[in-house]
């Protein structure tokens, strides 16, 4: 499986891209997307925007699952409560196949609109951080038993729990790295740090 992550701001802005690939099941952490892919996914991103807008107003729940496919890739959503989206988009390929090198220069696509905020507050920042440390030691145990859904299947439930717990911690990286004097949740992400820790996640997780 090749992962695509990109956090997008609420002025449907991405400020941060990486691409990765599974850790599970053998899985040596390298992306396998074609150029074809690389040049479709920031597209195949935006466009799943839509769906978390219509999303936002039957949940309360920030994990928002799989919201939508695209050939043979799927996108998981995840919205934080400022209205800052989390995409991953994942695609499976077959075994043995080799890594595609990245292009030299990094892709990028215009925002459609403006973007409303759908949560008051910001209470579950707090419920979610006491939480997260329990609930996380309790489902890595079922996911690190499904690594092989994990690798072949996009659609499994172990697949949905992994990508909630890679959310969940990225999530976490994130408040940290918004919360700095010198950036802010609609500035890009440029800390070598942060991107380090969510390398870590998807090896975790994905």
């Amino acid at each position: 499986m090749s992962y695509y992550f990109c956090i997008v701001n609420t002025r449907d802005q991405p400020t941060f891209e990486l691409e990765f690939g599974t850790s599970k099941q053998g899985g040596d952490g390298v992306p396998r997307f074609t150029q074809e892919a690389r040049n479709l996914n920031p597209f195949i991103m935006h466009a799943s925007l839509d769906y978390v807008d219509e999303l936002q107003w039957h949940t309360n729940q920030m994990y928002l699952k799989r919201i939508d496919h695209f050939a043979s890739s799927h996108i998981s959503a995840f919205l934080t409560p400022t209205s800052t989206r989390f995409l991953l988009l994942h695609l499976p390929h077959p075994p043995n196949t080799d890594p595609v090198p990245p292009p030299q220069t990094s892709t990028s696509y215009s925002p459609y609109g403006p973007y409303t905020n759908s949560f008051p507050g910001t209470t579950a920042i707090s419920s979610l951080s006491s939480s997260t440390t329990s609930s996380s030691r309790s489902s890595l145990a079922s996911v690190s038993g499904g690594g092989s859904g994990i690798a072949n299947n996009p659609t499994s439930p172990q697949t949905e729990e992994a990508i909630r717990l890679f959310f969940t911690e990225v999530f976490e990286c994130w408040l940290k790295a918004v919360m700095s004097p010198f950036g802010g949740p609609q500035e890009k992400i440029g800390s070598l740090a942060f991107r380090t820790r969510v390398l870590a996640a998807g090896k975790k997780y994905l």
